[in-house]
């Protein structure tokens, strides 16, 4: 399969340096850094799905556990709190790198028709929004996508340029936001009523569809607002690849990263999350990223010096080459469990009963996936909406053609 077949999310963004005459080598640590967070988004909007009133109760934090239970869910949600979609948003920018790379390496123009694979990226996205998850990232990840294209075919300089603005407006935005919750007065919050009438624990599955047109500025908000963090987050991805951290001559790297990931960023992430939970938003796009690059870091160093993946590295591989598939069919699945459409579990699941109900939800999507990956891929070379995705692409771009 050609490099440029894939998006940065398939599988075919993910191959080693070509020798010649040869048939180019995997990465394993890409490969299983993407089922990494395929299953780490998974627990984060795990909790969306499984609330009983849906993403509107999740953010609106409606009929909240107690005691303990209430700890034990902000505990578990702070822990997978953007770390997986900073890592996934990383990994995007990665697949962007290898492409260009093989591009240039055939002698073909960058960015090429990668506007096409954008567009399908986007229709993915729009569709997954209005049939599955109005939390999705596929549609934010196209648009910024598109653009770093067109930025990687720069100069150094002016990529570094561009990634730090990038990063400045975001902090910038982020530091704003800091010294407005800090100076808001702090005040009893009144009892939120019910959520009703209910789409989520009541509604068909059209109206749920209905419900998320009808309210898409607000469920589409988050990519608008993150647009500099995905930017930089891009561009950081394909700096950090072509810096190394891969490779051997990376050690110096993935140190720097794994100290600052996870002996900075991840403690002082849990600590702030759990002091006051309406720095969700600090967290999420301030440090929760760094902890990502810190399990980047961390993975790529267990592989440097490994051709394989391992039993265990093997089930996340095998996600992780079918990503765009596995994160559309892990949402479908849990909002079959938990949606009124489905089988509607989450209506009738307690406030503290949800925790417990939250974690074998999380166990049994994942152990689904897997088991989905591990077979399909038995058989053929591509998921399904990778398939799809593939032949769409031909079918649009003349590139697809001669590359296939």
């Amino acid at each position: 399969m050609s490099e440029s077949s894939a998006p940065p999310l398939a599988s075919g963004a993910n191959t080693a340096v070509p020798q010649p005459r040869s048939r180019p080598t995997r990465l394993p640590a890409l490969d299983v850094l993407r089922g990494i967070a395929m299953l780490g988004t998974l627990g984060t909007n795990v909790w969306i799905l499984t609330h009983p009133a849906g993403f509107i109760g999740y953010l609106e934090n409606l009929d909240p556990p107690d005691g303990w239970w209430f700890w034990a869910e902000r505990v578990l949600q702070q822990l997978a709190q953007g770390k997986f979609l900073g890592l996934l948003t990383v990994m995007f920018g990665i697949g962007l790198a290898i492409q260009q790379r093989s591009a240039v390496r055939s002698g073909r123009a960058w960015p090429g028709g990668y506007p096409w694979r954008a567009g399908l990226l986007f229709l993915d996205g729009l569709l997954n929004f209005l049939f599955v998850a109005e939390f999705d990232v596929l549609m934010g990840y196209a648009v910024t996508g598109a653009v770093v294209a067109y930025l990687l075919a720069t100069s150094d300089r002016a990529r570094r340029r561009w990634l730090i603005g990038a990063a400045a407006v975001h902090v910038s935005m982020l530091t704003l936001t800091a010294v407005v919750i800090s100076l808001a007065p702090r005040t009893d919050t009144p009892a939120r009523r019910p959520f009703d009438p209910n789409p989520y624990a009541n509604g068909s599955f059209w109206d749920l569809v209905v419900f998320r047109v009808q309210h898409a500025g607000i469920f589409r908000l988050e990519p608008i607002l993150i647009f500099p963090l995905s930017i930089a987050l891009f561009l950081l991805g394909a700096w950090l690849f072509r810096a190394g951290v891969f490779e051997a001559r990376g050690a110096r790297l993935r140190r720097r990263l794994m100290v600052l990931g996870l002996g900075v960023a991840a403690p002082l992430d849990l600590a702030l999350g759990l002091w006051r939970h309406d720095l969700v938003l600090l967290t999420r796009y301030g440090t929760a990223p760094v902890v990502g690059l810190g399990i980047l870091a961390l993975v790529a160093q267990f592989y440097v010096s490994r051709t394989h993946s391992g039993p265990v590295g093997r089930r996340f591989a095998e996600v992780g080459r079918m990503a765009l598939s596995c994160y559309i069919l892990q949402n479908l699945i849990a909002s079959t469990l938990c949606y009124g459409w489905g089988l509607g579990l989450a209506a009738h699941i307690s406030a503290n009963t949800r925790v417990p109900f939250t974690i074998g939800v999380h166990l049994l999507v994942s152990a689904i996936m897997m088991t989905f990956a591990h077979l399909w891929l038995r058989r053929f070379e591509r998921g399904p909406v990778e398939w799809l995705w593939h032949n769409s692409y031909r079918a649009l771009s003349h590139e697809g053609r001669v590359a296939a």
